[in-house]
C-alpha cells in the first residue's frame, strides 16, 4: 500500500511517499480501505515534534509512529474473528489517535472500537472531517463547560475545524452563541447559526459589555486572565487550543484561581471514545451539525495541506482524498 511517511521531526518537506506492507487485522481489528482522511492540528504537532510534551509521549528523538493521520473514513475490507458489529463492505469513519494513527495511507488496521458506521448521506470526505474535531468540541462544551440550554457561550476561534463544530453543537444544545473570527470568515459563522459575530480584527472582544456562562477558547493566544471580566460569577473558561504558553498558564494559574470564587478556568483533555462518536454521528444524520470542508488534496499533496494548516489559514477542515 502507498502511504505518506516521516522518520524525523521537522516541517512538511520531511514527508515522502512510501510503499508499505499491507497490515493484517488481529482478532479485534478492522482492515479499512481509506477513502478520505482529515488533516488535524495534532498532525502538525506530531510532524514538528512541538510542543515538547509531544516528544515525551510519541518519541523523544524520532517519531514512534511514522504515518500521521487520525481521522479517516472508508470501507471495511477485512476483520478479525471477534468483530461482530461490522460486515465486509460497510462504510465507516473513526478516530485512530488512540490506536497508532496511520490515516494517511491507502489502508488502515485498527481496533474495531475506533470506528462507527458512516452516516449514509455524508460523503467520505465529510465523514472524515468529523471525529476528532467534533468530539473535542462536544467534550469541551458539554463535559468541561457544562453548557446548558439558554446559556450564553463565547467561542473564540469559531471558524476552524474545532470551532465550526463547537458553534453548531452549542446551538444544538440550545445555547446563544457569540462567534469570534476574522472578517473573511464572519459570513460562514453566521451561516452556521451564530447569534452574534465579532470580527477580532476590528473589535477587541475584551471590551464587550456581554457576560457569558461559558467561554470556549479554541485559539488561545492571549492571557486568559483578560476573559475573567466577561464571565458571569459562576462562568467557566475552557481552553481547547492555542499556544502552549496559554495552555500551561490555564493549567497552573487557572488551577490556583479555581480555589477562590465560583469561576472556573479549565483545559480540555480529549478522550476519544465510541460513545461520543455515536453522538456526533446522530447530530450529523439529523442535520444539526455538518462538516465544513474547505479543500480536498490528493495524498501526494499532504505536505501542502499541512503547511496551509500550520500557517493558520484553514476555514473548517482540510481533507486528504485517497479514492
Amino acid at each position: 500500500m502507498n502511504a505518506m511517511i516521516y522518520t524525523r521531526y521537522g516541517l512538511p518537506d520531511q514527508l515522502s511517499l512510501a510503499t508499505l506492507e499491507q497490515p493484517v487485522p488481529t482478532d479485534d481489528q478492522l482492515l479499512v480501505r481509506v477513502h478520505a482522511a482529515a488533516v488535524n492540528a495534532g498532525d502538525w504537532h506530531l510532524l514538528t515534534g512541538t510542543p515538547w510534551p509531544v516528544r515525551a509521549a510519541y518519541g523523544f528523538w524520532k517519531p514512534k509512529h511514522t504515518v500521521l493521520g487520525s481521522d479517516v473514513a472508508g470501507r471495511v475490507e477485512a476483520m478479525g474473528k471477534n468483530v461482530t458489529q461490522f460486515q465486509i463492505g460497510d462504510e465507516v469513519f473513526g478516530d485512530l489517535s488512540s490506536h497508532g494513527f496511520g490515516g494517511f495511507a491507502e489502508v488502515v488496521c485498527a481496533d474495531a472500537r475506533a470506528f462507527v458506521h458512516k452516516p449514509s448521506q455524508l460523503s467520505f470526505e465529510e465523514a472524515s472531517a468529523a471525529p476528532s474535531a467534533a468530539v473535542t468540541a462536544l467534550q469541551g462544551l458539554r463535559d468541561i463547560g457544562k453548557l446548558q440550554a439558554g446559556q450564553r457561550v463565547l467561542i473564540n476561534g469559531a471558524s476552524g475545524g474545532v470551532g465550526t463544530f463547537a458553534l453548531q453543537i452549542a446551538k444544538a444544545l440550545g445555547a446563544e452563541v457569540t462567534a469570534v473570527c476574522s472578517t473573511k470568515k464572519m459570513e460562514m459563522a453566521r451561516s452556521l447559526g451564530a447569534d452574534q459575530v465579532i470580527d477580532y480584527t476590528q473589535t477587541d472582544v475584551m471590551n464587550s459589555a456581554q457576560r457569558y456562562e461559558l467561554i470556549l477558547d479554541v485559539a488561545a493566544y492571549r492571557s486568559f486572565l483578560g476573559y475573567r471580566r466577561l464571565l458571569k460569577p459562576s462562568g467557566r473558561y475552557v481552553i481547547v487550543g492555542g499556544s502552549m504558553m496559554r495552555v500551561l498558564q490555564v493549567a497552573l494559574q487557572g488551577a490556583a484561581l479555581n480555589q477562590f470564587g465560583s469561576r472556573r478556568f479549565l483545559n480540555v483533555l480529549v478522550k476519544p471514545n465510541g460513545a461520543d462518536l455515536l453522538v456526533i454521528k446522530a447530530l450529523l444524520e439529523t442535520g444539526k451539525i455538518k462538516s465544513i470542508v474547505e479543500r480536498c488534496y490528493p495524498l501526494l499533496e499532504l505536505p501542502e495541506a499541512l503547511g496551509y494548516l500550520g500557517a493558520g489559514h484553514a476555514r473548517g477542515k482540510l481533507v486528504i482524498k485517497l479514492r
